[in-house]
C-alpha cells in the first residue's frame, strides 16, 4: 500500500523557462538509467525477495524514494516549460532565439503532453520495462543497482554542467547526493553478502559443473596490454590465483549438415 504527500521531496523550481532543458532532464526520467527504471527496479525485486525481510525493506524504501524522484523530475520539467515560446510559430520564423528554441524542445512536450514531462527519454523514446533488472538472486542484483545508480550520477553531473540555472543546479545536486547514497548502501550490502556467499554469482553451482580448467585464466591477444593489469599479480576475488595465456581455439571447425530440401537454402558446393 502506498501513500502519496503533496509535498515534494526536495525543491523543483527552475529559475527560469527552458524548453530544450526540458528535453534534457527527460533522460533522467524514462531513460535507460532513469529514476523510472531504478525505482521500479528495486520494487521488483523487493515484492520478489523471498526470506530476507530486512533486504526487502531496503529495496522498497528506495524504489519508494525513487518515486520521489520522478515526481521532482516530472515538476522541473513542467517549470522549465512554463513560460517557454513553445506555441510561438510566427515567431520562430522572424525571430532566431525563438527558433532555437522550437528546433531544440521536444515538440511533444507542447503537442502531445500539454507542457508536462512524459515517460521517455531525451529523444522521445518511451521508457521501456525491458530496462529492469530483478533476477531473484540478491547479489547479482545489487550489483546491477550499483551500475544503475553509477550511471544515474554520471548523467546527472553530465546535466549538472550543462546548465547555469541555480533552481534546477540545486535539484540536480540532490539527485547527485541521493545516488551517492544509493551506490554506497548497494555496495556495504553487497559487501555483507559476499562475506556469507562468496563473490561468485551463483554461489550454489555444483563444483561439478564448472570446467574449472579455464576459470581464472585471462585469454588476451599478441598485441594486448591486458597482461600488464596489476590485479593479475594477486588472487582472484574467490581467493584463486589468475593466469593468463594467449588466446587459442578449444574446439574443431564446425561441419553443419546440409538443410533439408524444404529449408531452399543454397546447394552445397562440389568440395564440400
Amino acid at each position: 500500500m502506498f501513500f502519496h504527500r503533496k509535498e515534494l521531496q526536495y525543491h523543483a523550481k527552475p529559475d527560469a523557462p527552458d524548453a530544450v532543458f526540458a528535453k534534457q532532464v527527460q533522460e533522467l526520467i524514462g531513460g535507460q538509467f532513469g529514476e523510472m527504471t531504478v525505482a521500479l527496479q528495486y520494487l521488483f525485486q523487493s515484492w520478489g525477495t523471498r526470506g530476507n525481510d530486512k533486504y526487502r525493506d531496503l529495496l522498497m524504501d528506495t524504489g519508494t524514494q525513487e518515486l520521489g524522484h520522478i515526481e521532482m523530475l516530472a515538476t522541473m520539467v513542467a517549470r522549465l516549460l512554463e513560460g517557454a515560446p513553445v506555441y510561438e510559430q510566427e515567431k520562430a520564423a522572424k525571430d532566431p532565439v525563438v527558433g532555437a528554441i522550437m528546433g531544440g524542445m521536444n515538440p511533444q512536450h507542447a503537442i502531445v503532453h500539454g507542457l508536462g514531462a512524459s515517460p521517455k527519454d531525451s529523444n522521445g523514446v518511451p521508457w521501456n520495462s525491458g530496462y529492469i533488472i530483478a533476477s531473484g538472486n540478491l547479489l547479482a542484483d545489487f550489483r546491477a543497482n550499483v551500475n544503475a545508480e553509477s550511471q544515474g550520477r554520471l548523467q546527472v553531473a553530465r546535466l549538472y554542467s550543462m546548465t547555469d540555472d541555480r533552481g534546477v543546479k540545486d535539484l540536480l545536486s540532490f539527485l547527485i547526493a541521493r545516488d551517492t547514497m544509493h551506490q554506497n548502501q548497494w555496495l556495504a550490502a553487497i559487501k555483507e553478502m559476499e562475506a556469507k556467499e562468496g563473490v561468485i554469482v551463483p554461489s550454489t553451482v555444483p563444483p561439478e559443473w564448472e570446467a574449472t580448467e579455464f576459470s581464472h585464466t585471462l585469454y588476451t591477444n599478441a598485441d594486448s596490454t591486458a597482461s600488464q593489469l596489476d590485479f593479475l599479480k594477486q588472487p582472484a576475488p574467490d581467493g584463486a590465483a589468475f593466469k593468463e595465456e594467449e588466446s587459442k581455439a578449444f574446439g574443431g571447425v564446425p561441419e553443419l549438415k546440409p538443410a533439408p530440401p524444404q529449408a531452399h537454402d543454397t546447394l552445397p558446393g562440389e568440395n564440400d
